[in-house]
């Protein structure tokens, strides 16, 4: 698929970044694959990771700026959009800010995808836009439904794109793993819990990956893709990095949930189902284009909904202790 092929990642130097990287390289020969961000230094600490690989090229420029990336997406053929702010407190404390990258970062990736011809491009969102009560989970649900809506304004054979949407990411930068393991690492003896409640939806960072190319293999326009992966109540992530860790329980952050959603049930009469993942095809592509999105998915139930309490398959602490001993210390970045 990516064969002799032009790749462009915004947000290219984050978790997501750099196991797409390692893992695009390791099965595909691009012809280039471009990494676009605004943190230099990151890039610098990414070129000396990936010197061996001279089809890799950088860029420094920010989704805010529609011209740069005019000029960055020339001769591109795919385009992965990693670029958001994603820490739920920044957002709800810097709204301006986050609306200005989530939102119209995400409307300039569009238009200067389709002025420059590119063949497919698939954007990440997030659990938190599943029926949002926070400012990033709104922001991100915005984006999605901006890039579901391109298709409409495009040829069938024009850019096409598409959503890919997931939940808490194992290891990634500012999700809860790593700033367990730095607390316990710190010498400290007690982990804050929000609320001894709390379920989050689990996926390797491989995994995001796997989908992403599964979106790209498999997309026509307008599609929003959820994998099938487990759920972990936050007491039992706690444990497996620190099973001798005292728990404080300090409430709920605000824009924060008890539980996380994928799909909800007015998602579900547009939702199917498929081996591994499910698709959820916006109505407003009408209903010859859903048809031909569709292809042998099966309609979900009318009441079905995805969300991490309810899930039907669970991780325990063995299962998350032993990726934790075998994870690359690098992937953590």
């Amino acid at each position: 698929m990516f064969n002799d092929k032009v790749i462009f990642v915004t947000g290219g130097t984050g978790s997501f970044g750099h196991v797409f990287t390692k893992m695009t390289l390791e099965k595909y020969r691009p012809k280039k694959l471009i990494i676009f961000s605004r943190d230099e230094m990151k890039q610098w600490e990414m070129a000396k990771k990936f010197a061996d690989y001279p089809c890799i090229r950088f860029f420094v420029g920010d989704v805010r700026d529609e011209g740069r990336l005019h000029f960055a997406l020339r001769n591109v053929d795919y385009v992965v959009h990693a670029a958001a702010t994603k820490i739920v407190p920044t957002a709800e404390y810097n709204p301006q800010e986050c609306v200005k990258t989530n939102i119209i970062g995400a409307m300039n990736v569009i238009q200067a995808c389709a002025i420059n011809k590119v063949k497919k491009v698939v954007a990440l969102s997030t659990d938190k836009a599943c029926n949002p009560v926070n400012l990033y989970g709104a922001t991100k649900l915005a984006s999605d439904k901006l890039f579901s809506a391109a298709n409409i304004h495009f040829g069938e054979n024009e850019t096409r794109f598409a959503v890919v949407r997931y939940g808490n990411v194992m290891g990634s930068r500012g999700s809860v793993i790593p700033f367990f393991q730095k607390l316990t690492e710190q010498g400290g003896d007690t982990l804050p819990i929000t609320d001894e409640r709390m379920t989050r939806f689990m996926i390797t960072l491989d995994q995001a990956v796997s989908l992403v190319w599964t979106a790209f293999e498999d997309m026509a326009g307008g599609e929003l893709y959820v994998r099938k992966i487990p759920s972990m109540r936050v007491v039992d992530i706690a444990k497996a990095v620190n099973k001798n860790a005292k728990l404080e329980f300090i409430g709920i952050r605000p824009g924060e949930k008890l539980h996380e959603q994928m799909i909800t049930v007015e998602d579900a009469m547009h939702a199917y189902e498929y081996d591994e993942y499910y698709k959820i095809i916006p109505p407003i592509l009408g209903p010859e284009r859903m048809n031909k999105r569709i292809k042998d998915g099966k309609p979900v139930a009318p009441d079905f909904h995805y969300s991490s309490d309810s899930n039907r398959e669970w991780m325990d602490t063995a299962v998350l202790r032993a990726w934790l001993d075998n994870i690359e210390t690098n992937v953590m970045v």
